[in-house]
């Protein structure tokens, strides 16, 4: 199986001003074909890092609704939204 390149793009970006662990909402276009909408910035105990979108569940626990499932994908993703933050 051969790796494709994605070319990412943060659509929108939003930083919020509310002092949560939240600082941000993020919308990011994959190759201009498939959006992910509400991505978003947290400020953890070990930094800065991007979550993934999550709805929650009957059982009242919370589960993500986009995954990466490689290190890469993740780390391009991470990567792409934390830039556009910072840029902003």
């Amino acid at each position: 199986m051969s790796e494709t390149a994605f070319d990412l793009k943060v659509d929108r970006i939003h930083k919020l001003t509310n002092n949560g662990k939240i600082v941000g909402i993020a919308d990011l276009n994959i190759n201009g074909a498939l959006v992910i909408k509400g991505l978003r910035i947290v400020n953890g105990q070990r930094g800065i890092f991007v979550a993934m979108p999550q709805t929650k569940g009957k059982d009242d626990r919370w589960y993500n609704i986009v995954e990466c499932l490689s290190e890469e994908a993740r780390q391009s993703v991470s990567r792409c939204v934390l830039a556009a933050y910072e840029g902003q």
